[in-house]
């Protein structure tokens, strides 16, 4: 007969397993902080190893929040608790390495977009600009603002606007360099802000 370092034979220690993933199982009173003291160690390891020191603590407690959260899914009969909450373990390990390369490569593509120098993602700073315009452009008079968005959103010449429109090309062409250098003001302040 064997002991361990606690002093505990083989047998002993396999019946109190044995106890302890039956009691796991039927969702006993202490079996969470059991179950705990006897798997933490090596779950924590599993989880060190892989995630590193940052997170594996969180990982660990993950573990045996969704362990004990489908405790009616283990089946003693298949397998030992250790190697069912190694399984649970793997899973949430798996979800902790994703979610770390889904946030590095976000920092990424927000440093690379910036320069380095900010960690705003690039749709913010569109959408951003996109009301910068938005708001430049309802500040323009009705009639400028119909020959900017017709050169710009629709691509038409001044040649096109003025025929479309009826106004003289030489006040087309003044309507939209004028504007534009309203709109360049404008949208001065949104790199200053960053």
């Amino acid at each position: 007969m064997r002991r361990d370092a606690t002093g505990d034979t083989d047998d002993a220690r396999a019946a109190a397993d044995a106890e302890l993933e039956l009691a796991f199982a039927k969702g006993g009173d202490d079996a969470l902080a059991a179950v705990y003291a006897r798997y933490g160690r090596v779950v924590y390891s599993l989880a060190r190893r892989t995630v590193g020191p940052e997170v594996a603590e969180e990982v660990t407690q993950d573990v045996f929040v969704a362990a004990w959260s489908s405790r009616d899914r283990y089946d003693p009969g298949r397998g030992s608790l250790a190697g069912w909450l190694i399984g649970v373990a793997r899973h949430k390990v798996t979800d902790a390495l994703r979610s770390q390369q889904r946030v590095t490569a976000r920092v990424e593509r927000a440093a690379s977009v910036a320069g380095g120098t900010t960690a705003t993602p690039p749709e913010v700073d569109q959408v951003a600009e996109r009301l910068m315009v938005a708001d430049g452009l309802a500040a323009l008079r009705p009639e400028v603002r119909e020959v900017v968005e017709l050169a710009f959103y629709s691509d038409l010449t001044h040649e096109q606007i003025a025929e479309r429109t009826g106004r003289p090309l030489g006040t087309v062409k003044s309507h939209i360099r004028r504007s534009l250098a309203t709109l360049r003001r404008h949208l001065e302040g949104l790199d200053a802000s960053a």
